[in-house]
């Protein structure tokens, strides 16, 4: 199992993205520079069914890799929240996982009074665990 370090910062930034939305999932992306990870983006979830799916907003995910492209960042992850299910990738969030370069992570609300988040990397249908370090 692979090992990334967040920021203490940036992970508190994701959390409290998920907190204010309990009933939907949350869904963004995280750049780095430099392979360190900083700036949040948080994007539009637009999916019919909101409560149980997530699709980015298509013009403010462009507009966002734009923002990256323009500030010398990568992408760097991929944020979204499960507000009633595990952290864990579900069979829709493996088969529409484009990005094999990224880190997906996943907060789960599903845990009462307890914020869960894990990272993962997503490629050719398989699933890797990505232990994370908080700094």
């Amino acid at each position: 199992m692979s090992q990334v370090t967040l920021p203490i910062t940036l992970v508190n930034k994701v959390l409290t993205h998920a907190q204010h939305s309990p009933e939907e999932e949350v869904c963004g992306l995280i750049s780095a520079k430099g392979g360190v990870p900083g700036a949040l983006y948080p994007i539009a979830n637009v999916a019919d069914v909101p409560e149980k799916l997530f699709t980015m907003d298509p013009a403010a995910q462009i507009e966002a890799m734009r923002r990256m492209r323009e500030s010398g960042e990568e992408l760097f992850a991929i944020y979204h929240s499960h507000p009633h299910a595990p952290a864990e990738p579900s069979a829709r969030d493996l088969a529409e996982a484009a990005y094999p370069e990224a880190l997906y992570l996943i907060i789960s609300l599903n845990i009462e009074g307890v914020l869960e988040m894990r990272g993962f990397r997503l490629h050719d249908g398989v699933v890797e665990r990505v232990d994370l370090e908080v700094a």
